[in-house]
């Protein structure tokens, strides 16, 4: 399995560099750090007592990937999840933070294992997502995988400003669906008309 800081750099490449876009609600993001991250650390790089956008630019890679092992990986436990679904589970997060794990706890809940869909990780949501692993170590990683897919397709269906991530302009499959497909055994992949099928009712 590869470490976690292998996993971080895996993340910061996919994320890509700086962007700041006004359909983000994350605002300013740099290699998936999000302004209000840096601002929640105090991370004032550019000293001069405040952290705004230069601050987003300044952030290294090296640096962005020390912040998603502490704080987006130890800090919520994601290390004593099973290790099928650790990688997808701390893509995810930095992703979309609790939403990642919440996703898991009512996957194992549908599972038979009961997990409250808190966004937490403790001693019940570990216990349930292992009992889930042990009981379908095949099959884990794939039902997380294409859980946080329709988790996506969902939320672009809420939010018509959020389509662009999940479809491309050429109605191809976008960036939040080929990242969630990362995890998923290719079996499992959308063929492009199942995607376009899926889509075909936004605007």
């Amino acid at each position: 399995m590869p470490s976690v800081e292998d996993i971080a750099r895996e993340i910061v490449a996919r994320e890509g560099g700086f962007v700041n876009d006004k359909d983000d609600p994350g605002g300013a993001t740099n290699f998936g750090v999000t302004i209000g991250t840096m601002r929640s650390l105090g991370l004032d790089l550019t000293g001069d007592g405040k952290v705004d956008t230069a601050d987003v630019r300044a952030l290294t890679r090296a640096q962005a990937e020390r912040i998603f092992v502490e704080h987006y990986f130890r800090k919520p436990r994601l290390a004593d999840l099973p290790d099928p679904v650790q990688a997808s589970v701390f893509d995810m997060y930095v992703n979309a933070g609790a939403n990642a794990v919440k996703i898991l706890q009512r996957l194992v809940s549908r599972m038979g294992f009961s997990a409250a869909a808190d966004g937490v990780v403790g001693p019940r949501t570990i216990a349930a997502a292992s009992e889930a692993a042990e009981a379908a170590p095949l099959h884990i990683a794939d039902a997380y995988g294409i859980a946080r897919r329709n988790y996506y397709y969902a939320l672009a269906d809420q939010r018509p400003a959020s389509r662009k991530y999940a479809r491309t302009r050429a109605g191809g499959k976008g960036g939040w669906i080929t990242r969630a497909e990362t995890f998923i055994a290719p079996r499992y992949h959308l063929t492009d008309a199942e995607h376009r099928e899926r889509t075909a009712r936004w605007a």
